[in-house]
């Protein structure tokens, strides 16, 4: 039996976590001791003869705490204790095993049961109440976990949501870019541009295009822009519209003239009034590196700026390779700023290469950067015979077979390919 103690006076309850208490044992006598002391205690106490009736108790209404004796017949209190923790376990109860076992085995045996704790009869008032405040101490702990989980799980969803929403408006957005690059190689007479364009994520800062404005001259472009997301793929669609190839009027490279036709402007002032446009416009922290060239395809000659650029490769029909221009300024960094123009003859069966330094500062296995001498290599395994399309794709997939598995692709990777076939 309980003996006496002067907490068995006390009529408030025990404040915290455990209001409802479920007593288990075969005993009514021992059922009513333990009753009539919890319920003094100001808990909330039902009853159970046996683990079976004790189960429909907890599928019904869990309780809190759960003392339970051992030795039961039919289901014992350890079988309980397995099936009560099965069941229940998105709603923690603190267990309590009343045992006359003290065996380390046997106390072994009740923890991996999933009991919390262990009482040895017959069971002291104090102890009891000892026992029970510890667990009141863990099950608010569990309970506050639980809650914290639950708001992490809560934010979690949130954020999953609200990333979903934006994983939307970024294929939106890519869609949107692709479309600045309607066609990716096209013919002019018989020369071909070709272009790769490859974003390291949903959208990209780097920009290919190119436009004809009537039979024998074309201009072509590789553009790209500081930063990375969504700023620099705004701009780039900023950009696009500068360099349109569908509305003359708008493309900064073309200028009517007679009003009748369009030439293009020559490469330095596009670069010169990129500049003045990015420079005069508030708030726009982004530049930009190009590499834009114009072409008259019945000399070959072509004229070209560089800004800030990696250095436009060209292609000799004969296997030769010579890297173009001295560098230059960024666009967008420095108002009132000109650039120079290089002018280089182009025969029959040459190519020029635009590249990004997507290709060139890519990490490979070893930690360095791919470098001009890399990109060499890389373009030595390809197919000369190739169209510029597949060329370009061959390059590409070149790249990434080299490529750092760690770091995978850090930038974005864009080229524009000019094959010259003659007038």
């Amino acid at each position: 039996m309980l003996p006496d103690s002067s907490l068995d006076n006390e009529e408030h309850a025990m404040s915290g976590s455990i209001n409802r208490v479920l007593v288990v044992d075969d005993s009514r006598l021992q059922r009513r001791i333990l009753v009539a002391s919890l319920q003094k205690w100001g808990f909330d106490v039902v009853e159970a003869e046996s683990g079976a009736a004790a189960m429909e108790i907890c599928r019904q209404d869990p309780p809190d705490l759960i003392l339970s004796d051992w030795m039961m017949p039919g289901m014992n209190g350890l079988e309980f204790c397995q099936a009560f923790r099965e069941q229940s376990k998105d709603n923690y109860a603190y267990f309590i095993l009343l045992t006359s076992k003290s065996e380390k085995n046997e106390v072994a045996e009740g923890l991996d049961a999933g009991a919390d704790d262990f009482l040895t009869k017959p069971v002291s008032s104090d102890e009891l109440r000892a026992r029970i405040s510890a667990g009141e101490r863990i099950l608010k702990m569990q309970r506050e976990l639980s809650e914290k989980n639950r708001i992490v799980s809560d934010t979690l969803d949130e954020l999953q949501s609200v990333y979903d929403a934006i994983d939307q408006d970024l294929i939106q957005a890519r869609k949107i870019q692709e479309s600045l690059v309607p066609e990716l190689s096209k013919e002019f007479g018989s020369s071909t541009v070709s272009l790769l364009l490859k974003p390291c994520g949903h959208i990209g800062g780097d920009l290919v295009g190119m436009f004809c404005p009537g039979v024998n001259r074309i201009g072509f472009y590789s553009i790209d822009v500081s930063g990375h997301g969504i700023t620099s793929a705004m701009m780039t669609a900023r950009l696009g519209g500068y360099l349109s190839s569908t509305y003359f009027d708008q493309n900064v490279g073309m200028e009517q003239r007679f009003k009748r036709f369009y030439a293009l402007r020559q490469p330095d002032e596009v670069a010169r009034l990129l500049n003045a446009r990015l420079i005069a416009d508030t708030g726009i922290e982004e530049y930009f590196t190009m590499a834009y060239c114009i072409v008259d395809l019945r000399s070959g000659v072509l004229k070209m700026v560089q800004a800030g650029h990696p250095h436009p490769l060209l292609l000799r029909r004969d296997g030769s390779t010579e890297f173009l221009g001295k560098g230059g300024v960024p666009i967008g960094l420095v108002p009132d700023i000109s650039y120079s123009q290089e002018e280089v003859v182009l025969e029959k069966g040459d190519r020029l290469l635009l590249y990004s330094d997507g290709f060139t500062e890519a990490r490979l296995e070893n930690g360095e950067m791919l470098e001009v001498e890399g990109l060499l290599d890389l373009i030595s395994k390809c197919d000369s015979r190739q169209s510029g399309k597949e060329f370009l794709d061959d390059l590409y997939w070149n790249l990434t077979q080299i490529l750092s598995q760690e770091y995978g692709l850090e930038d974005d990777v864009s080229a524009t390919l000019f094959e010259y076939e003659g007038p």
